[in-house]
């Protein structure tokens, strides 16, 4: 996984590299605006004016050095500064007097009045970079600097030096103003914000820059959450050997799909099976619509269901399930039973009394909940959820030593089997999976990956990419038409691609 970090982990990786390494912070200031300079001249589609808006802190000091990089070049590239001259300081300062000595242009917008006269520049820029603020304190961008942002948003093209201004690094939060990048050039390693939800829908193409940072400086600092990449999920998925059959495969149960809910459970048992596991069942209280694709075998119930638990190697239970008496009885067995499992849907809102209770559970647990599932096994709203969706996950693995499956945008994974707090963010996904059955689809493809024998971190992850991956596909080809149905054989298709 590539390491994501809060801006006071990155903090530190700084310090480290300039106090433990030796590494000076006016050469990092340097390298991280020539990296963004190179961006800009990427960028460029014609000859035109660049208004590089800076900010004071570091994040101002990348930016007089983008100018003046960019002005060596030949391109007509401008220093707009958006706060009083006094207020630069450090290695920020020196960055700008050697762009000043240098030939460079500064314009101040530090008031009112100067932004109504400057404005038109910025906006009508070929492309404006955004520098004002960076990984600092945060605090809403309002008035004067409300006004700054907006200029920036109206320009052609809009690339942010690590971060776009008006974001909290460490949850994606906005308050007032916020720039809409279409390419941000983050330093050393991914930031929080850049790439869970909301944070990401405001960073575009997101670059990360190597600016000095020792690999061995970030292998060894705390980092709690990392970037899922797909050479991880190819190392987690079952291989296939050439004397596979159904029996070696796993048999994976699904108890959902009541009646009036029967679609969910049927979703839930085609995806196990197109996740690669040998055999799936569906059971759920009888009626003669109780009915699966061919490949599903159907089991109705009703009492107990510990004979129908034996011997199976994963069960998924909540999909379609049901909150009545006898529904919260099966899902006692389940987690008596000591089968690895996925909850989800009713099985969730059965243990929001008490989700306590997922830590007694004598086998391993995957839990999926969407953030109103979250929110109420928590006991907070679904705002305040997500206001902060890792330390909501963070919180939940706590609580039920399960391993969480936050659904949504960037969904996370953290494992509270572990003790710690280590944040997994899926890269993949696409909103053609807002559509009802996509979340049961999900529950039964980690299922499919549990009966093959998958820890249960690893099918939580795995399950997740494939899934997300599965809706892109969809979304190239069907856009807002897709439904959860056309699932199955696209997460089919990406695990016979990962595999090869």
């Amino acid at each position: 996984m590539l390491p994501v970090v809060t801006a006071e982990e990155m903090r530190a990786l700084d310090r480290s590299t300039i106090e433990d390494v030796g590494l000076p912070a006016l050469t990092l200031m340097e390298t991280a605006g020539r990296a963004v300079a190179s961006a800009v001249v990427r960028a460029l589609q014609r000859n035109g004016h660049v208004a590089v808006v800076c900010g004071p802190g570091n994040n101002g000091g990348d930016g007089f050095v983008v100018a003046r990089v960019l002005r060596d070049q030949g391109i007509d590239a401008v220093a707009y500064l958006a706060v009083p001259r006094a207020v630069i300081r450090g290695d920020a300062a020196t960055h700008l007097a050697i762009l000043e000595r240098a030939g460079g242009v500064v314009r101040m917008i530090a008031t009112p009045d100067d932004l109504v006269e400057l404005a038109p520049m910025i906006a009508g820029a070929e492309v404006c970079v955004d520098a004002l603020f960076g990984i600092g304190p945060v605090r809403p961008i309002e008035g004067h600097l409300a006004q700054v942002v907006g200029a920036i948003n109206r320009a052609r093209h809009r690339i942010a030096v690590d971060i776009p201004s008006g974001l909290d690094s460490d949850t994606g939060r906005v308050s007032g103003a916020v720039v809409d990048a279409h390419h941000t050039v983050t330093m050393a390693a991914h930031k929080v914000a850049l790439v869970s939800a909301p944070g990401f829908s405001h960073c575009g193409e997101l670059e990360v820059a190597d600016i000095g940072v020792p690999a061995g400086v970030v292998a060894t600092a705390t980092i709690r959450a990392g970037l899922v990449e797909e050479a991880d999920v190819r190392r987690w998925l079952p291989s296939q050997d050439v004397l596979d059959h159904k029996g070696t495969r796993g048999h994976a149960v699904i108890i959902g799909g009541s009646p009036g809910m029967r679609g969910a459970g049927r979703l839930a048992a085609a995806a196990a099976l197109r996740a690669g596991a040998g055999l799936s069942t569906l059971a759920a209280a009888g009626g003669d619509d109780l009915t699966a694709p061919d490949s599903v075998m159907t089991r109705a119930v009703s009492g107990s269901i510990a004979a129908l638990l034996a011997g199976k190697d994963a069960v998924v239970i909540g999909c379609g399930l049901g909150q009545s008496e006898e529904a919260r009885a099966w899902l006692t067995e389940v987690l008596a039973a000591g089968i690895a499992a996925v909850l989800d849907a009713d099985a969730l809102n059965l243990v929001a009394s008490d989700p306590g209770v997922l830590a007694r559970a004598a086998g391993p647990i995957v839990i999926t909940p969407h953030p109103g599932e979250a929110a109420r096994l928590l006991g907070i709203s679904a705002k305040d959820l997500e206001g902060d969706r890792l330390a909501a996950a963070r919180a939940l693995a706590v609580t039920t030593r399960a391993v969480v499956v936050l659904k949504g945008a960037r969904t996370i994974v953290c494992d509270g089997t572990l003790g710690d707090d280590h944040c997994a963010i899926n890269p993949t996904g696409s909103p053609a999976l807002a559509t009802g059955g996509s979340g049961d689809v999900l529950a039964g493809v980690i299922g499919g990956l549990l009966a093959q024998g998958l820890a249960a971190a690893d099918a939580a992850r795995a399950g997740v990419f494939v899934h997300g991956r599965a809706g892109e596909r969809l979304d190239a080809v069907h856009g807002r038409g897709a439904v959860s149905a056309d699932l199955g054989i696209a997460i089919a298709s990406v695990m016979a691609q990962l595999a090869r």
